[in-house]
């Protein structure tokens, strides 16, 4: 499967002095705009962490189907919805518009999400049942075109069920899990989602963290080939890439220690994937003997969102230039017969 890279960004704003993006306004449009850009660069998907009761991006489909209307080719996605908040009816109807809207090119996560910072916010959203797993199993039926309520027949429910409209033919395949451990790995290679894995894991076995990583890829793919699913499944693992190649650059970035960290998170000893900083041809080196990367088929870059749409613009393609290719990454674009 060729391999591609997309961005991630969070889409935080604050009104600091050196902040570029001092608004929700900012967030959006400069998303877009970023997604615009990142097109014309050759890079293959433009994806959006989702967070409520934050400075930073929640309500997803506005915002994918703005950007599906403004590119053509480029892959538009989440990671992650945070299913606790989600109606998963009203969402299904939400993914389908945007979905047909970009012709097709939907790659939307789902999961349980991080940790937010209001305490049972679902629960502000009038959710009474949060199991994200059990939604799951709703909205997968929803997009794979179930009926899901009875019709009514004067006043009475009557034989035939319903499906939530639009349909958009697909999308069912181009749903993906947030997976934080080996044990929802497997869970979700049986399940038959494709598999995003994240820059942390809620567990540690005291190995490096592209190793562990590596494992829980190999977890999945087993579970889903012992599963027998037919069609041929994705991965995509997180990472944050910031080459430097300026002066501002090592003034943001320069003292980063580059290593795995371990702590606490949500309830667990959670292990964090390492920054890759410095010099593109060392960080070149340096993904290309990752493991995990090497086993995803699929590369996200976290974006340093606040600093503009020019500075991860330039960031992108100094990406694309100097550092993608050592991973096995090519320019599509290059790559498709001429007339495609």
């Amino acid at each position: 499967m060729r391999k591609r890279i997309g961005f991630l960004s969070f889409g935080h704003w604050q009104r600091a002095e050196w902040s570029q993006t001092r608004t929700a306004a900012d967030a959006l449009a400069q998303t877009v705009e970023l997604a615009v850009a990142a097109e014309e660069l050759g890079v293959d998907g433009a994806f959006v962490r989702v967070h409520h009761f934050a400075r930073q991006l929640s309500a997803p489909f506005p915002l994918l189907a703005a950007i599906g209307v403004r590119t053509s080719r480029i892959e538009i996605g989440t990671g992650v919805i945070d299913l606790r908040y989600e109606n998963p009816l009203y969402m299904a109807e939400d993914a389908a518009v945007a979905d047909l809207l970009s012709g097709g090119r939907l790659q939307l996560g789902i999961s349980r999400g991080s940790p937010e910072p209001a305490y049972q916010g679902f629960e502000a959203f009038g959710v009474t049942s949060p199991d994200p797993r059990a939604k799951a199993d709703i909205f997968m039926a929803a997009i794979s075109g179930a009926g899901v309520v009875h019709a009514d027949v004067g006043g009475r429910p009557g034989s035939a069920t319903l499906p939530i409209q639009p349909q958009s033919p697909g999308l069912a395949e181009r749903i993906w899990w947030g997976s934080g451990s080996r044990e929802t790995a497997k869970w979700v290679g049986e399940y038959g989602l494709n598999m995003m894995s994240s820059t942390l894991l809620l567990e540690d076995t005291k190995v490096p963290f592209d190793e562990l990583q590596a494992e829980q890829i190999q977890i999945f793919r087993d579970a889903w080939r012992d599963a027998g699913h037919e069609r041929e499944p994705r991965v995509s693992v997180s990472r944050s890439v910031i080459p430097i190649t300026t002066d501002l650059d090592r003034q943001l970035f320069g003292r980063d220690a580059n290593q795995d960290q371990v702590g606490w998170l949500d309830g667990a000893i959670s292990r964090f994937g390492r920054t890759y900083t410095g010099d593109p041809d060392r960080i070149a080196e340096e993904l290309a003997q990752d493991a995990a990367v090497a086993a995803a088929d699929t590369v996200l870059l976290t974006v340093p969102n606040q600093l503009g749409v020019d500075y991860n613009a330039r960031l992108l393609g100094t990406i694309v230039e100097h550092v993608a290719p050592a991973i096995g990454w090519v320019d599509a674009r290059a790559a498709a017969p001429e007339g495609a």
